[in-house]
Order: C-alpha cells, then sequence, then structure tokens
C-alpha cells in the first residue's frame, strides 16, 4: 500500500467513525479538481452571478449529509463520487437560476449515474483558444472559434464528453471509462479519436500555432 493510499484509507475510515475534521480534509485534498470541474460546465450566463467556491461550498453539505452512506457502500472510488455530488449540486443551481431558460435536456449527454452540466463546445473551444491567440488576432481568433465548435458539435456527444472529461478536467483514462459507464479501451480509442480529429482541425488553421 502507498503511502497517499494509506492516507486515503485513514480518512475514509475516520470519515466512517463521524470525524468531521476527515470530512473536511478529504473534501479539500480533491477541491482543485472539482473547482476545475465546476468552472467547466458552469453554464456561461451564470458566471459572474455565481462563484464556483459557493457551489463547492453548497457541495460539501449535501457530501457531509450523505458521507456515511457511501463509506457503507462505495459503489465508485471516492473522488468521483465527490465530483458527482458536486456536478448534482451545480445541476440544481441551473435549475434553480435558469428554469425554462436550459438547454433542451435530448441536447445533454446521457451519462452513466446520471448526468451533470456539460461544457458546451463554446465554452470548449475558447478555452483550447485562449491561452494560444492574442487580443489584437479578435477577428482571426473569432473564425478559429466558428470552426473549433462546428467540429465539436459534429462529434458523438460521448467523444466530445470523453475530450472535456481527459483533456479539460484532466481525469484518467480509468477515471473517464468509470463515469461513463463503457470499457478503458473504449474511453481510450474515444479520446484518441476526438484528439486527432481537434489537432487536424487546429493544423489547418494558418498561424495557431504560431500563438
Amino acid at each position: 500500500m502507498t503511502t497517499e493510499s494509506g492516507e486515503l484509507d485513514d480518512l475514509l475510515e475516520r470519515v466512517q467513525r463521524g470525524d468531521e475534521q476527515a470530512l473536511v480534509a478529504l473534501f479539500t485534498r480533491y477541491r482543485d479538481r472539482l473547482r476545475r470541474m465546476v468552472r467547466l460546465r458552469l453554464d456561461r450566463r451564470l458566471q459572474g452571478r455565481i462563484d464556483p467556491s459557493d457551489v463547492l461550498q453548497d457541495a460539501y453539505l449535501d457530501v457531509a449529509k450523505r458521507a456515511r452512506e457511501y463509506i457503507a457502500n462505495p459503489s465508485i472510488p471516492v473522488f468521483l463520487w465527490l465530483r458527482l455530488i458536486t456536478g448534482q449540486r451545480l445541476a440544481a443551481l441551473h435549475r434553480q437560476h435558469l428554469g425554462a431558460q436550459m438547454r433542451d435536456a435530448g441536447q445533454e449527454v446521457s451519462l452513466y449515474r446520471g448526468a451533470l452540466p456539460h461544457a458546451t463546445s463554446a465554452s470548449l473551444a475558447a478555452l483550447l483558444l485562449g491561452r494560444l491567440t492574442s487580443p489584437t488576432q479578435a477577428a482571426q481568433r473569432a473564425e478559429m472559434q466558428i470552426r473549433l465548435q462546428e467540429v465539436l458539435n459534429a462529434m458523438d456527444p460521448i467523444d466530445r464528453e470523453v475530450v472535456t472529461l481527459r483533456h479539460f478536467e484532466e481525469l484518467s483514462n480509468v477515471e473517464t471509462a468509470q463515469v461513463l459507464g463503457i470499457q478503458k479501451a473504449a474511453a481510450s480509442n474515444r479520446y484518441l479519436r476526438a484528439l486527432k480529429r481537434l489537432k487536424d482541425t487546429l493544423a489547418s488553421m494558418p498561424g495557431f500555432f504560431d500563438n
């Protein structure tokens, strides 16, 4: 057993005994990864109105209510459980603030163990372009973003979600497969195929890799 897994097991045992400080430490251990997920999947219309820290604070309260239930029967790894609870809290906030303005549920990826808010093609394209173009290239950047969104929208929804999980949330292939309920080999193949398609698109954009 590695030191890291031993520390995690110790935290989980303490949580099972009702140690609140252990639960805080457990949530803090994964806080940065959870924040990354929230920032990525927070509807752009709510940015500036809802802070990711507030989402995490509410999610922690949900975790505290359900921690013993999870530990008694841990069907998925603890990080994926925390991510699921946090995603469900984010989805509830979307419903609360957007209501009828929410995207058609049919456009959401039907994910294993329940769908979380998805990252739109606009959000993903903006992230891909964000650090690779300068403000002086606004027109060129806008054209690139439209092309990227077209490629992302043309992808199978599961392929797009695999890219989101692997590239942007930085989940491992094993975690991605568990989240989507597919085989590890299938997750890997989908990621490589989708990534190649994105890279080919980016390479076809004059000047993209010069920035």
